[in-house]
């Protein structure tokens, strides 16, 4: 049975709210002060046909949209997409007490997405369809860079080799660094030599084991050059990394020493080695032997101490600060730990 409801707001998820019988419906597809018909099962909508547009409503650049479950707002003009982006950061702000306006929007898209992980399945190559665990099989993908272009015919050479399995890519300067990985335990390495072959790969790996490399992975961080290990870390895209670096380095000042905590690979400490010594840390062991092979073969770095150290479990204390600077970039498990072993941070001088 469809309803006609008129949709009141967005939540966290860009999904369109409206209320029925005093219940809050989520309907994907939809915008704010429209009037749509829809079917209802608990608190999911699903849009069947828009009776009056909102008018920031337009036409979405990918055909793949609505279908494909990697976008959600492609439907929202530039402004409105700017004012929900900005108010997921304002709005859990309010709720803790704190009014802060955000006053600058900054897209970090650049060229698009260096990384995507598509998910191989005997239906196709792609991204699952929205609200399902079925992929939609993809022709091409508009968000990513152009080195990614192939992705889904990579993909789908992967699935004809080895079965169901989810690829994850990389571009990189020196050519795709591609991840397998599948839960088939008996899956067949060699059989992954014809695709590497046919997409010429930098690198190929399978449930985080190197198969095959060509040529190392590499990516550009500042005037250094990082060879990256299999599972790294990486920024979506190179324009967040760059515009999160420019950050830290405008914040960090004139400091003449810095320690970065949680440096990963070495997006921060490479740059911020141009002009001051670093120390870093970071649990990732593969990530710090990266980041020191490019200090060493990085001409005009100032000396980084790269060491390997969790500091979630074994964080570093007060006494071993000595620096005038500290950047601290955690995962999303946050830095609870290093707040615990500061008894008094407001003390420090950064």
């Amino acid at each position: 049975m469809t309803i006609t409801t008129h949709i009141t707001s967005l939540g966290h998820k860009g999904e369109g709210v409206t209320e029925i019988d005093g219940f809050k419906i989520f309907v994907p597809l939809t915008l704010p002060g429209e009037m749509v018909e829809i079917t209802a099962d608990g608190d999911r909508g699903t849009l069947v046909s828009v009776l009056e547009p909102a008018a920031n409503r337009i036409t979405p650049f990918c055909p793949h949209f609505g279908a494909c479950g990697g976008c959600q707002l492609q439907h929202m003009d530039r402004a409105s997409y700017e004012a929900f982006k900005t108010g997921l950061v304002e709005t859990p702000l309010r709720f803790a007490g704190l009014e802060h306006t955000v006053t600058k929007f900054i897209d970090a898209a650049g060229n698009g997405c260096r990384r995507a992980t598509l998910h191989a399945r005997r239906e196709g190559a792609g991204y699952m369809r929205l609200r399902s665990h079925q992929v939609h099989d993809l022709d091409a993908c508009p968000i990513p860079v152009p080195e990614l272009a192939r992705a889904p015919d990579i993909a789908r050479a992967v699935m004809t080799a080895i079965g169901e399995a989810d690829v994850s890519f990389t571009a990189s300067v020196t050519g795709l660094d591609v991840a397998v990985r599948t839960e088939k335990k008996q899956a067949r390495a060699d059989r992954l030599q014809p695709p590497v072959a046919r997409f010429r790969l930098a690198r190929l790996a399978l449930n985080g084991e190197m198969i095959l490399q060509a040529r190392a992975p590499i990516i550009a961080m500042g005037r250094a050059r990082v060879e990256l290990p299999i599972g790294s870390f990486l920024q979506a895209t190179e324009a967040a990394e760059t515009i999160l670096a420019d950050y830290v380095l405008n914040a960090v000042g004139k400091a003449k020493s810095v320690a970065d905590l949680f440096c990963g690979i070495g997006p921060f400490a490479l740059r911020l080695a141009e002009q001051r010594p670093v120390s870093a840390f970071d649990s990732d062991k593969a990530g710090i032997l990266a980041l020191d092979k490019a200090r060493r073969f990085t001409k005009g770095l100032r000396e980084i101490t790269a060491k390997p150290r969790d500091l979630f479990h074994d964080p570093l204390t007060q006494f071993e600060l000595p620096y005038e600077a500290v950047v601290l970039d955690p995962p999303r498990a946050g830095a609870e730990a290093r707040r615990a072993s500061w008894p008094n941070p407001r003390s420090r001088p950064w």
